[in-house]
C-alpha cells in the first residue's frame, strides 16, 4: 500500500541525525529519504544508514542508496551559478531588444539586487542550497522582471505621451498607475505562499521560505524603488528632452526674418 510518511516521519525524528526529510518519490509507494551529512566521514554516514533501515525495519526496499558528497555539492553550485548567469543574461538581451539598453540594465541590476539577498537570507538561516533552492531563486526572477517589465511598459508608454514632462514626474505617474496591479499580484502570491508555508509540510518549507524573502520582501519594493528610479541616473528621457530642445531652436531660428 501507499507509505505513511507521517509513521515513518516519527520513527526517525528520535535518531539523532539532525535534520530528515520524507517526501514521496514518483508514486505513494516510493520515498526519498535526506538524511544530513554526519560528522565523521564515510564510517558515519553508513552508521546513520544502518539506524535508517533498523528504525524502518525489514519490510522496507531499499532500491538506491547515495552519498551526496562535497564534491557533488560543489559541482551543483558550479551549475547553478551558470543557470543563473544564462538566465540574467538571456533577461537582458530581451529587454534589450523590447525596450532600450538603460531598461535592460535596470532590470538586470534589479534582478541581481534581488537574488544577492535572497543568497544572503539562505546564507544567514541556514537553507540548504538544492535543487528547491535554484527553482525558488529561478521563480524570483520570474516574477521580479514580470512586474519591472510592467512599469517600464507604462513609462515607454508615458515617454511617447508626454514629451515635455520632467522624467521624475513621469516615473511617479507610471509607477502610481501600476501599483495597484503590483499589490494584488504580491498579496495574491503572499496568500499562496503562506497556504504553502502552513500545510506543505516540512518537504518544501525552505523552497516556500525563500519564495516568501524574495517575491514578498525583496521583489516588492525592487520594481518600484530601483528598477524605475535608475532609469533616470541611466540617462532615459535625456535625448528625447535634447532632440525637443533642439527642435525648438531650430523653429525659432526659422520664425526669425
Amino acid at each position: 500500500g501507499a507509505a505513511d510518511l507521517a509513521k515513518m516521519r516519527a520513527a526517525l525524528s528520535g535518531l539523532g541525525l539532525g535534520d530528515v526529510q520524507l517526501q514521496e518519490f514518483g508514486g505513494p509507494t516510493d520515498v526519498l529519504i535526506r538524511v544530513a551529512q554526519q560528522p565523521g566521514g564515510e564510517q558515519a554516514q553508513q552508521v546513520a544508514i544502518n539506524k535508517v533501515r533498523e528504525a524502518l525495519g525489514s519490510e522496507v526496499d531499499y532500491r538506491r542508496v547515495e552519498v551526496v558528497g562535497p564534491r557533488v555539492s560543489s559541482e551543483l553550485l558550479a551549475k547553478s551559478t551558470i543557470g543563473l548567469g544564462l538566465a540574467i543574461f538571456g533577461i537582458l538581451i530581451y529587454l534589450w531588444f523590447r525596450f532600450e539598453w538603460q531598461f535592460s540594465l535596470g532590470a538586470m541590476i534589479a534582478n541581481v539586487h534581488d537574488l544577492v539577498l535572497t543568497i544572503g537570507y539562505m546564507s544567514l538561516t541556514q537553507i540548504d542550497f538544492d535543487l528547491s533552492s535554484i527553482a525558488a531563486l529561478l521563480t524570483i526572477l520570474g516574477y521580479s522582471l514580470n512586474d519591472t517589465v510592467v512599469i517600464y511598459d507604462r513609462i515607454r508608454e508615458m515617454l511617447r505621451r508626454y514629451k515635455r514632462m520632467s522624467m521624475p514626474d513621469l516615473l511617479n505617474i507610471s509607477v502610481n498607475s501600476t501599483l495597484s496591479r503590483s499589490i494584488i499580484t504580491h498579496v495574491t502570491v503572499t496568500l499562496a505562499l503562506l497556504a504553502l508555508l502552513l500545510f506543505g509540510g516540512h518537504a518544501i518549507h525552505s523552497f516556500v521560505a525563500t519564495m516568501i524573502f524574495g517575491v514578498v520582501l525583496v521583489g516588492t519594493y525592487t520594481s518600484v524603488f530601483i528598477a524605475a528610479p535608475i532609469l533616470i541616473y541611466l540617462g532615459v528621457g535625456t535625448t528625447r528632452m535634447e532632440a525637443e530642445e533642439g527642435t525648438g531652436k531650430e523653429r525659432a531660428s526659422t520664425a526669425r526674418p
